[in-house]
């Protein structure tokens, strides 16, 4: 199932397939296509989203998360 980043539940880990954002800066964090990552912590309103990649934790804004799409449910 395809699910925005910024929607994607406490501890569920998904794979990303699309960026609607300028990547670069996500690119040098790691953050890429086809890149699995777990959901760390989700701050309410506009609080920033924590997701882990391997043993990296990447913190972004909700607006820059909500441009990121993650699928759930599939092996990598």
């Amino acid at each position: 199932m395809l699910i925005k980043l910024s929607d994607l539940p406490f501890g569920e880990t998904a794979v990303v397939r699309e960026i609607h954002t300028p990547a670069h800066d996500l690119n040098c964090m790691g953050l890429r296509i086809g890149r699995e990552l777990k959901m760390i912590t989700r701050q309410p309103i506009k609080g920033p989203v924590v997701v882990s990649i391997g043993e990296l934790e990447i913190a972004m804004g909700l607006e820059t998360a909500a441009r990121i799409v993650a699928e759930t449910g599939t092996d990598v």
